[in-house]
């Protein structure tokens, strides 16, 4: 597993084998259960994770006891919260594992000694933060600006996998819609 972390990772720097070696030693891959719970909405996170197997739902739950899936994290993506710019830094949001999952799993409060054990990471940190802000931009762009069943039509198109992985409920509250009405558009569409 960790030989595709390491090559997830040569993508955006370039990796010389010591340093390959050196990080491989740091890394902590954790394997977790469907159903396990990451993080629960209101704690103050302390870990951040990047799924090499699995799926992660971010989701909070709102005023009225509704759960509202928010992401889908799938292989190759890594799951942070941002909340640093928060007051009382608590995560609006809960992780949990909807598939059993094989996770990096990084201790925040280490990060900078990571940056500076390893400056390369830095650089590598900038780059997959600015792709993944220019992806939540299109996409939340997008969301916005379509109607549900281009929602959906999109979503087989860009993560066709997530129609067979998650539960129904959680895919229709990611694309704003009641578990119903998206059973109408997956009949109409499939």
């Amino acid at each position: 597993m960790k030989d595709k972390l390491i090559d997830y990772m040569k993508k955006f720097i370039d990796l010389n084998e010591d340093e390959i070696e050196k990080m491989a030693a740091e890394i902590n891959i954790q394997t977790f259960q469907k159903g396990t719970i990451l993080l629960e909405q209101g704690e103050v996170p302390t870990l951040c994770y990047f799924v090499l197997k699995g799926c992660v739902r971010q989701y909070l739950i709102d005023e009225e006891g509704r759960e509202i899936t928010s992401n889908f994290y799938t292989e190759e993506q890594n799951v942070t919260i941002y909340n640093r710019h928060t007051q009382d830094k608590s995560s609006k949001y809960s992780l949990s594992c909807v598939e059993d999952s094989v996770l990096v799993v990084g201790d925040l409060s280490t990060e900078q000694e990571m940056y500076e054990a390893f400056p390369v990471l830095s650089d590598m940190t900038r780059k997959i933060m600015e792709e993944n802000i220019g992806a939540v931009n299109d996409e939340f762009a997008l969301f916005i600006s379509q109607k549900p069943e281009e929602r959906f039509k999109a979503l087989m198109s860009k993560r066709p996998d997530l129609i067979q992985r998650v539960p129904q409920h959680q895919l229709a509250s990611y694309l704003g819609l009641t578990p119903e009405s998206l059973s109408r558009i997956k009949k109409r569409l499939l």
